[in-house]
């Protein structure tokens, strides 16, 4: 598993150095179509009862009763399904094959895509100050938006959560209507891919369709032509292989742009809008960690960068209350002035004048940068591929990726919140003759946010798959020391990250215990 991913993370890598830009040709969809076709070994019958993150009931929203299939109408749908298979193309045959390993593995994948196209911090202007990205002018430059870390966790887990609670309505449906699938009931249609037992109706690849657009469409508003054209492949690919009939499929749509309405709304509120901060609040951070007598971090890009989401540790969790966010934070780090800070800088200094051919590999592997899929991305990759080995249904998919994105969007607030209420200096600030090897990340350095995603990857992995526990924990660590050997993090950060992560974790593991799916 992790060397198909370290492939990816070393072409990165190389692109980055190349000055090379993350053009549509560089799809992640494009370079994953080898996973077979989903053909789960338990289709969780009973997932219509599960715990929801957002929707009071699975039947919150009313989904119109099915035609019969014993009508007029219903025969129609059946012959539209022979009439693509008279001559189905080699695109359309593309199509069935990529998407029928699985909607939200696939929506996974164009998500990453997305993030990894705007992850890209904006330049520059004329008078050294910096634009910064806006959700209601998401054309001008720089386009909206910047999807740094935070802003990937958190559009993860809402992308997540958003389906799975949409999977939890389907399965209620499925059972309440009990429609059967269009191959039961005319036995000459062809099947392209494997036949589930469940009802067809709503389908659950429309619903993943109908949810994952519309907030794809928040969260990436310049990408529209793009997300809606793989929507339509999906819609499709249901249809031409025999799996749904179109009222299926549309029902489903229908009832997934429902269930994110909620989402959006949701999201419209949670803060992470006014986590940018403002001038102010940037200045009264440095002040205020300078009274203390500690030397307050500062941004190394020149001209100076404003912080990157001073305020992130407020957004409003899925999971954790404030409070709790609280009670999480880390102690203080080493302070500036001690022996412990200055071992540990002179640690780092050693990693940087003394780099190890495997360290090095190590840090190329990790580093998740400017135009990749981020930290999170960087899980969300190694849990698709160890979920895909599992053969789990779509619905247990769902839960199983909400609840890791969670948890890293939680371990994002967690972080961020201890980030700036240290506002710790990273290495190369207090000694210039640091150098790092994969740049120099434009927030205060305790804790690591690598270290923080890893640890809470981790708990929440090795939950779902106890059998992988010990390679999710040597991931883990490799992560995290990965941030020393660049020489962006000293062992406080990365350790008590670990460690933040972990605690976040256990938050999502406690949830899964109490959802009904296991």
């Amino acid at each position: 598993m992790k060397n198909n991913i370290q492939k990816t993370a070393y072409t990165t890598l190389l692109a980055l150095f190349l000055a090379c830009t993350y053009s549509c040709s560089d799809d992640i969809t494009e370079k994953n179509e080898q996973f077979q076709a989903l053909n789960p070994t338990n289709t969780d019958d009973l997932a219509g009862t599960w715990k929801t993150f957002l929707l009071t009931t699975p039947n919150e929203f009313p989904l119109d009763a099915p035609v019969a299939t014993s009508t007029p109408a219903y025969t129609r749908e059946i012959n539209e399904i022979k009439s693509y298979q008279v001559n189905i193309s080699d695109d359309q045959k593309r199509i069935i094959k990529y998407w029928s390993a699985g909607g939200v593995l696939r929506w996974n994948e164009i998500m990453r895509t997305l993030v990894a196209r705007h992850n890209r911090p904006p330049y520059q202007n004329e008078d050294g100050t910096y634009p910064a990205p806006s959700a209601a002018n998401p054309f001008a430059n720089p386009q909206f938006p910047f999807s740094n870390p935070p802003y990937a966790a958190r559009a993860y887990a809402y992308v997540s959560a958003a389906q799975y609670d949409a999977m939890v309505a389907t399965w209620y449906y499925k059972k309440l209507y009990n429609r059967a699938a269009p191959f039961t009931i005319d036995a000459t249609l062809q099947v392209l891919i494997p036949k589930s037992p469940m009802p067809s109706y709503p389908s659950e690849d429309g619903v993943l369709s109908g949810v994952t657009v519309e907030l794809l469409k928040l969260l990436f508003p310049t990408e529209i032509a793009y997300i809606d054209g793989k929507a339509e492949e999906q819609k499709l690919y249901r249809i031409i292989s025999g799996a749904n009939v179109r009222s299926d499929v549309e029902a489903g749509i229908i009832l997934g742009r429902k269930i994110a309405a909620k989402f959006i709304a949701r999201a419209s509120t949670d803060g992470a809008g006014a986590a940018i901060g403002n001038q102010a609040l940037w200045t009264q951070l440095e002040t205020q960690t300078a009274a203390t007598g500690e030397t307050p971090w500062k941004s190394l890009d020149l001209p100076a960068r404003p912080p990157m989401l001073p305020l992130f540790g407020k957004v409003k969790s899925f999971l954790m209350t404030p409070e709790m966010v609280v009670a999480s934070r880390p102690v203080a780090p080493p302070s500036t002035k001690s022996e412990q800070f200055a071992k540990e800088l002179a640690e780092i200094k050693d990693y940087g004048t003394n780099p190890s051919r495997k360290n090095i590999g190590i840090v190329a592997f990790w580093a998740d940068g400017v135009g990749t899929y981020t930290p999170p991305g960087h899980w969300n990759a190694i849990a698709s591929e160890s979920f895909v080995e599992q053969n789990y249904s779509e619905v247990r998919w769902a839960r199983n990726m909400a609840l890791l994105n969670i948890a890293m969007m939680d371990a994002a607030i967690s972080c961020w919140d201890a980030k700036y209420t240290y506002f710790n200096p990273r290495p190369s600030q207090m000694d210039p003759s640091i150098k790092t090897m994969t740049g120099t990340p434009n927030f205060p350095s305790y804790v690591s946010g690598h270290s923080t995603f890893s640890g809470a990857a981790c708990v929440v992995l090795s939950h779902f798959i106890p059998a992988k526990s010990q390679s999710f924990i040597n991931m883990a660590k490799e992560a995290s020391d990965s941030r020393m050997f660049g020489c962006i993090h000293y062992r406080s950060d990365c350790e008590k990250g670990l460690q933040l992560g972990e605690k976040v974790g256990a938050f999502a593991v406690a949830r899964a215990a109490t959802d009904g799916a296991e």
